[in-house]
């Protein structure tokens, strides 16, 4: 069976997308956001952690794969004040297999 290759098209010029548009995640999270909204730009449930109603902090676990013989799951903690997205801080811990 013979090779077929197409033509390469650059990413640059006046109607290319922007970087973020070309990431797999590309909706950010942005400061301001609600509850909702952070649960889905990060794919992910978002878990209450404690605080005040209003003024939560969540996690959310992301998996995000890795190799074939271990998952990785990434931690993520999320501020909320007054019902908008403050803050968040990822949590990747030491791996108790390696200790």
């Amino acid at each position: 069976m013979a090779a077929h290759a197409g033509e390469f098209v650059p990413f640059t010029g006046p109607g290319s997308p922007p970087f973020t548009a070309t990431l797999s995640n590309n909706t950010p999270l942005v400061f301001g956001m609600g509850e909702e909204d952070a649960a889905r730009a990060l794919g992910a449930p978002l878990n209450y952690i404690s605080g005040r109603p209003g003024d939560e902090i969540y996690l959310a676990i992301r998996d995000i794969g890795g190799s074939g013989f271990f998952n990785r799951k990434d931690r993520l903690y999320l501020q909320f004040r007054r019902g908008r997205l403050t803050g968040w801080k990822g949590d990747w811990g030491r791996n108790w297999m390696w200790q």
